[in-house]
């Protein structure tokens, strides 16, 4: 039996970045994966759907290429194209990441692990492995619905979706959250008439109202028929692909249906519920730090009822490397980490939405929003968007909400922001660059100090 000082479940964000800092400690380590290394995210998620949604906006750059007198190239997707693109990122991070692991002197033992005992993990294929301290990072797994007939080719998960070797002429999409509305854009982008179905009354409910307004209207003015308020009573095959009924009563025919209505965490095959940590839904029990109530069990990532992104759960790994090895770090603040969402237009936040900063600041709230209609690089590159500030009554950034062109990128600065408790008027005296898309951040957070500049 194999001893370590730390065994891993899941090689994942979570995983491997627990792995790593806990190597960086001097710990002996060992990941246990019976996939590849890299998990979800990876191979069949963040990575892959950002590649694809580049081949997207690159498609949507087409008609802007045309009007600006440049000719017409390309002869529509190449799905095999676009597909060896999706692959070679993968492979080529896939390939850093053994490599790195590699060189930290971390082992990788191949095989689905089951925690048997404290300290104490079964590996099919090979041995157990003994360790001090044991951290469960399996991630999560797609949720259907109870009247899908999913089949990975007509009815799917994102998963499927993303190695689909076709553009559907037709797809709808039952789930407006993160998944749903990037999968929409990017079929959207490359031809496909597409659905929208969200039971919530506005899509990406976890946003701003007003961010879920704004690419409510960006997806309006794409041809994306956006349905919320709105459930699913089937989904059921048909001659030429499926008909989805709605609790409306409407039948929707489409070519695919993409199942997109959450995930649940991936632990029924970990042995955590025979040792009494889960909760009702599957999630692991633990405290601030990923502690569980067992002496050396630890869990990270999409397994703990948290924010399911692979940025929270590198910054839980960190957490949990850091308190085994007996330091004293700070929680996460999840109120803290972006929240990102790469469809066109893209959304981004961090820190408070606006009900959530007037339950904590009251009256002392204040809300300003800037549009790029006067943002110099937007206008060059044909795009909208707003950018909207929340503040305290002392004028610090308590939230932060973009919608627009690089909004990913954006909010990197505004989280800076929030995480350093800025004032607005300290976002705005830094300089940017002229033009440049982040002057937007600029011009709102003069707007947000009662200083204006270009905005009115």
């Amino acid at each position: 039996m194999t001893a370590y000082d730390l065994a891993v479940l899941g090689g994942g964000p979570g995983g491997y970045a627990t792995a790593l800092r806990a190597a960086g400690h001097g710990l002996r380590v060992a990941i246990i994966e019976g996939d590849k290394v890299g998990g979800t995210c990876l191979h069949r998620g963040c990575v892959p759907s950002k590649a694809l949604l580049h081949v997207a906006h690159l498609a949507d750059s087409l008609p802007l290429l045309v009007d600006l007198g440049l000719a017409r190239y390309g002869r529509g997707l190449d799905p095999a194209a676009a597909g060896g693109f999706r692959d070679g990122v993968v492979d080529q991070l896939h390939r850093g990441l053994e490599h790195l692991l590699g060189t930290k002197g971390i082992d990788t033992v191949r095989g689905w692990g089951t925690v048997v005992a404290p300290g104490e993990v079964a590996v099919d294929g090979t041995g157990p492995i003994r360790a001090r301290h044991v951290v469960v990072a399996t991630g999560s797994v797609a949720v259907d619905l109870p009247s899908s007939t999913h089949d990975g080719h007509v009815v799917m998960w994102s998963d499927d979706a993303l190695r689909l070797e076709r553009v559907p002429p037709s797809a709808v999409v039952v789930g407006g959250g993160a998944i749903g509305v990037e999968m929409a854009s990017l079929w959207r982008s490359l031809g496909s008439e597409v659905t929208i179905l969200e039971a919530s009354e506005r899509l990406l409910p976890l946003e701003d109202p007003d961010s879920s307004r704004a690419l409510t209207d960006g997806f309006a003015r794409r041809g994306i028929d956006v349905r919320t308020s709105t459930g699913t009573a089937e989904v059921r095959r048909s001659e030429d692909g499926a008909v989805v009924e709605t609790t409306e009563g409407d039948l929707l025919h489409a070519a695919v249906v993409l199942v997109a209505v959450g995930r649940r965490p991936a632990t029924a095959t970990t042995g955590l519920a025979e040792l009494g940590v889960l909760d009702e839904r599957g999630h692991v029990v633990t405290d601030l730090l990923g502690r569980t109530s067992i002496e050396g069990l630890w869990a990270v990532g999409d397994v703990r009822p948290t924010l399911a992104l692979a940025h929270a759960a590198f910054a839980e790994g960190f957490v949990v490397a850091d308190a085994i090895v007996g330091g004293d770090p700070e929680p996460v603040d999840y109120d803290l980490v972006p929240r990102v969402t790469y469809c066109d237009p893209e959304v981004a936040s961090v820190g408070l939405t606006e009900p959530r900063a007037r339950e904590v600041h009251g009256e002392g709230l204040t809300i300003t929003s800037t549009t790029f209609a006067e943002n110099a690089r937007a206008l060059i590159e044909g795009a909208t968007g707003m950018v909207k500030l929340l503040t305290a009554s002392d004028g610090t950034v308590v939230g932060a909400h973009v919608v627009g062109p690089s909004a990913t990128e954006l909010i990197g600065e505004l989280g800076l922001a929030t995480s350093w408790e800025a004032l607005a008027s300290e976002v705005g005296a830094v300089v940017h660059a002229h033009p440049s898309l982040a002057e937007a951040v600029r011009e709102t957070a003069f707007a947000a100090a009662g200083t204006p500049f270009h905005s009115r």
